[in-house]
């Protein structure tokens, strides 16, 4: 679970956004102003960032503050699991990312698959759809939403691509340093159980 500290301060810079898209009168966007400033001065406070990085990532968002979709595809091969090493970070991960606007997260999933690891797949199957802020994971400034979703391959090779530089399987057993921020060891471990138990049914929190 994420600190306290975060999850408040998360929730005020919702709030404050939420209210400076909705209200017209200009005291209240005054007063959802200083909440998100006060937001921000929290992140970074405890988050040891600095408070302009964190309003210039604010200052993006607008509307109605819902949470982010992440995609990640499960491809199994031989009781073994695909995952790709993040370039940035030279960390391992299931191959995936942000949704797209205007694709579906099947469409999503194949595509970064094709991108970061080659291969043309085709989603088949919902495993997993995991609340970020109860895994584990580092602190993150917004709310996300993973969505783990079986993959077959249909054709391809595996070949790196611009934010990936290796792309392997591993066996359970072999688990190599992984990117916590975009899945957990705990994560990992479950898709296996997936994989020896067909019907099991998905994951959600």
């Amino acid at each position: 679970m994420e600190p306290k500290w975060l999850l408040w301060a998360k929730q005020i810079q919702g709030i404050a956004q939420s209210g400076r898209a909705f209200s017209k009168d200009p005291f209240d966007q005054e007063r959802y102003n200083e909440l998100l400033d006060l937001s921000a001065d929290i992140l970074a406070t405890y988050g040891d960032v600095d408070t302009e990085v964190v309003k210039a990532l604010f200052a993006k968002e607008s509307g109605y503050q819902t949470p982010k979709v992440d995609v990640r595809g499960v491809i199994f091969q031989h009781g073994k699991i695909l995952l790709v090493r993040e370039k940035a970070e030279q960390k391992w991960s299931l191959p995936g990312g942000f949704c797209d606007v205007g694709l579906s997260a099947k469409e999503n999933v194949e595509k970064e698959i094709f991108e970061e690891a080659g291969f043309r797949t085709k989603a088949s199957k919902l495993l997993a759809l995991y609340d970020m802020q109860k895994h584990g994971h580092p602190p993150q400034p917004f709310h996300y939403y993973k969505v783990f979703l079986q993959c077959d391959i249909m054709n391809g090779t595996a070949s790196r691509g611009l934010e990936t530089d290796q792309v392997m399987f591993f066996s359970k057993s072999e688990l190599p340093e992984l990117s916590t921020s975009r899945n957990t060891e705990e994560q990992i471990l479950s898709m296996f159980a997936f994989m020896s138990e067909p019907n099991r049914l998905p994951y959600f929190d």
